[in-house]
């Protein structure tokens, strides 16, 4: 299974499309979407390093998020989780930006 990311490649990574996998990629992300940060990171940038398939090497126990998707009949969890984290950071910066000046100089 290929490694969900942004499309493009390295040191040029299109952050308004993601390869979910093979099959799927999300287009039309809008760049906007980047400036909510969760840390030093974007709530985008989080998902896709958090929901990755993994497998931990001393004991060979595969930790697929996609699991919990399937044990509940929801195959779209993690692209509507993508849909969601999009919204929340567009309507946080919406907010944020109309926030007014604490006039602090």
């Amino acid at each position: 299974m290929r490694k969900m990311s942004y499309a493009g490649k390295a040191g040029a990574w299109d952050k308004t499309r993601i390869r979910y996998n093979a099959s799927v990629d999300l287009d039309g992300i809008p760049e906007e979407a980047q400036r909510y940060l969760l840390g030093s990171r974007s709530g985008l940038d989080w998902i896709l390093e958090r929901y990755q398939v993994r497998t931990d090497k001393p004991s060979g126990i595969v930790n697929d998020p996609n699991d919990w998707s399937r044990e509940h009949g929801q195959p779209r969890y993690i692209i509507d989780l993508i849909g969601r984290v999009v919204t929340v950071s567009l309507e946080t910066m919406r907010i944020v930006d109309a926030l007014p000046d604490l006039g602090l100089d």
